[in-house]
């Protein structure tokens, strides 16, 4: 295919407004994929991804297009998550386009992260493609949402495409746009190869499965290439395309996106974002790659067998070379043994890479209490960063404790202002500014601490809107705060595991939260339970898990009274020594029951 009859782009918007859709009707309509084997979400390759109706990974697939000017086109779709807690999956599709399909629906209009996507693609300098999406719908509002566009984002009423994927409307129309409006890649393909590695993929049989996009030269089966970044050199034995499904090709040229097989077999060797050229006539230097990112929510995964820790370690390097977003390192617990400190981008993030190595890797897991970064300033002058309640210092050898703040962009119907303004002090928010959008919706933005939303908060937005509000939230900074650690008791022996970090003003409501949760969760055993929330040696909250009863008196058929209480003493002298030797079993819902709080 010629370099200028070649369009890469990727669709982007908020969850839930049809891109996965529109990706089934542009292979639909192009005849990219067999009828038989057709099927909604066909991009969404993942059991996970069909089950949530969510997008979790990006992914790529080659569409061939027969324009009306005569000409056929090679249009390299890459389609991608809405979820904020994947927006780095987001940022990699857009850094190997030259466009992108801005998706809207005719129903919600323009939302958070429609307006935190549309900012990425501006960084890149993408050309921009407005679709207004579901307009077969009843509840369709196109004046409106084609105001918003306009308005909010700044773009083109000339250009808004109108389109209802699921029926199939205006699919042509786009087709055409993008053929007219986006770019071919600039690339040289006489120049030394440069590819871009956007994601990488582990085949038991074919090892690291690398996908790149040329951005110069061309890359064939049997070339010499070396990783700039880890300076390896392999040799590259089979080269291919998505058309959905991988199919072999004799080369890879400029402008192109595709997959490299080097037989690869250790999943730390690939780096995303790192540059492909060749051994013999290099590039002079790296491609820009990615910004490396930092995960802002942190907690421990541990297998409930210890036996599969070894299983375990291998899964998780697997799962970081599918999601470079997710970071990992080995600790130890008291009370659970041996395991790994996970790093996140977010709590469904964080529950869907649990949810993944439990379905993918057939491993039993147990995980922690979600917790942010603090910044601890110590009486000795150092500032150490810590993520886990088990490193935090004594208040003794404490001088300050930052936490990191975010600024929280909520939009939602103005109806509903005084509930989100008091939902967002209540979790310590500092209120910012309001902006009304227009006559029905209005933006309001927080800076609010990371440890607050990170749970319940987009959840509670979603219940007090009644599905219309969203939110987005980018880091803004770290400031002073009042941060205690609050340690559970079970039977006076603490569980590091469901030890958390908490504001001071919230230590009390929440210690009463946990053990009320916790009593519910944990199954009453031969002796009684006590639990307690513990900070500083003060206990803040108490509850009792009763024993289990038994009768041991049925026996007794009459007779003298001191034969049943000689039994009701024996049986009070076994439940104190059990309760002083026995071991409390806590189930997994319990500590999921606790993450929630």
């Amino acid at each position: 295919m010629k370099q200028e009859n070649i369009r890469n782009f990727c669709i982007v918007a908020h969850i839930d407004h049809g891109k996965s859709t529109l990706a089934d009707r542009f292979l639909e309509v192009t005849k990219s994929v067999n009828k038989r084997e057709l099927k909604a979400q066909l991009l969404d390759s993942m059991d996970l991804e069909r089950e949530r109706g969510i997008t979790i990974k990006a992914s790529a697939v080659k569409i061939i297009y027969q324009a009306k000017d005569g000409d056929k086109y090679q249009l390299n779709l890459i389609d991608t998550p809405g979820h904020v807690d994947f927006s780095y999956e987001v940022s990699k599709a857009i850094a190997a386009c030259e466009g992108a399909l801005l998706l809207v629906d005719a129903t919600q209009g323009v939302e958070a992260q429609t307006v935190a996507n549309l900012y990425l693609t501006f960084d890149h300098n993408l050309k921009i493609i407005p679709v207004i999406n579901k307009i077969d719908l009843q509840n369709a509002d196109i004046a409106r949402v084609t105001h918003e566009i306009t308005d909010i984002l700044g773009l083109s009423q000339e250009r808004i495409m109108p389109a209802s994927a699921k029926a199939g409307i205006g699919i042509e129309d786009i087709l055409e746009e993008i053929v007219k409006v986006i770019p071919p890649p600039k690339g040289d393909p006489q120049a030394p190869l440069q590819a871009l590695i956007f994601d990488s993929k582990y085949d038991v049989y074919k090892g690291v499965i690398v996908y790149i996009c040329i951005k110069n030269g061309e890359i064939k089966p049997g070339s010499k290439v070396r990783m700039m970044h880890t300076g390896n050199i392999y040799e590259v034995k089979e080269v291919g395309v998505f058309s959905p499904k991988p199919l072999k090709v004799s080369s890879l040229n400029c402008g192109e996106v595709g997959y490299i097989v080097c037989n690869i077999k250790n999943a730390k060797d690939v780096i995303v974002g790192d540059t492909v050229t060749e051994e013999k006539h290099p590039a002079t230097k790296a491609l820009p790659g990615y910004k490396v990112v930092h995960p802002m929510v942190f907690c421990g995964i541990y297998p409930i067998n210890s036996g599969d820790y070894v299983d375990l370690k291998s899964a998780m390097e697997k799962l970081q070379l599918t999601d470079s977003a997710f970071i990992f390192e080995a600790e130890t617990s008291i009370a659970l043994g041996f395991g790994f400190r996970c790093g996140f981008l977010g709590l469904l993030h964080m529950e869907i890479i649990q949810e993944r190595i439990t379905r993918e890797y057939d491993l039993n897991i147990l995980s922690t209490t979600p917790s942010v970064i603090f910044k601890v300033h110590g009486t000795d002058g150092i500032c150490r960063d810590v993520d886990n309640p088990t490193r935090f210092p004594e208040s003794t050898e404490i001088k300050k404790t930052e936490e990191p703040f975010v600024k929280v962009n909520i939009m939602f119907p103005k109806e509903y202002l005084g509930e989100i303004m008091e939902l967002g002090t209540n979790k310590r928010g500092v209120f910012v500014s309001t902006e009304f959008l227009d006559e029905s919706k209005v933006q309001v933005l927080f800076e609010m601490p990371l440890a607050e939303i990170i749970t319940d908060f987009y959840d509670k937005i979603k219940s007090i809107t009644r599905g219309y509000g969203s939110m987005d939230y980018e880091f803004f900074d770290y400031r002073e705060s009042s941060i205690v650690k609050m340690d559970i008791l079970i039977n006076g022996d603490k569980c590091d595991a469901l030890s958390i970090l908490v504001h001071k003003d919230k230590a009390l409501t929440k210690g009463r939260a946990l053990v009320e949760k916790l009593r519910e969760e944990i199954p009453r055993h031969l002796f009684k339970i006590a639990l307690q929330a513990v900070v500083g040696g003060k206990v803040l909250a108490r509850e009792n898990v009763g024993s289990m009863g038994k009768d041991v008196t049925s026996k007794c058929y009459g007779g003298d009274i001191s034969r049943k209480r000689k039994l009701l003493e024996k049986q009070k002298e076994g439940k104190k020594k059990m309760k002083q030797f026995g071991k409390v079993q806590i189930p997994q819902k319990a500590f999921w029951a606790a993450l929630k709080i």
